[in-house]
């Protein structure tokens, strides 16, 4: 069934509302792009939190890998001089889990992933409420798309 969005819907507020001049979402089910939004959005702002952690000096204690030496310290904050110092082997590893975690081989039962009665992002538990006023979770939710769309 396509899914389809309304000016005012979650993730697509006012003024700029449904943006889509080729009209695509009308041949798309539309779900899967919201989950997708919000977990791509969730990484980069975290991203973007991680170069202002590793910029103001913040580090894990020990051992990047501790068959080459290379402590957490060790590695500069620099964008590309950090990508040089870390070893092949542990590069293989981050692009293996990330590849594994987006093609669904870590599948949950959140985020849409077989939980079809929960909303995009919607990770906490039953006992876990974020926001008890209806218009100011609408209001935050918003807020997280369009700083993952920034």
């Amino acid at each position: 069934a396509v899914t389809m969005f309304s000016g005012g819907a979650l993730g697509a507020p006012p003024p700029l509302g449904v943006y889509d001049p080729l009209g695509l979402i009308e041949t798309r089910d539309m779900r899967r792009y919201e989950i997708m939004e919000v977990k791509h959005g969730r990484a980069a702002m975290l991203g973007f939190l991680h170069i202002i952690l590793i910029q103001a000096g913040a580090r894990f204690p020990g051992y990047l890998s501790p068959t080459a030496g290379l402590k957490f310290a060790d590695v500069p904050s620099g964008c590309f001089a950090s990508l040089e110092a870390l070893p092949t082997a542990g590069w293989l590893q981050i692009m293996l889990t990330t590849c594994m975690m987006e093609t669904g081989y870590f599948i949950f039962e959140y985020q849409g992933y077989g939980a079809l009665d929960k909303e995009p992002g919607d990770i906490g538990g039953e006992g876990w409420i974020r926001y008890d006023d209806a218009s100011t979770k609408t209001f935050k939710l918003n807020v997280e798309r369009q700083n993952g769309r920034a």
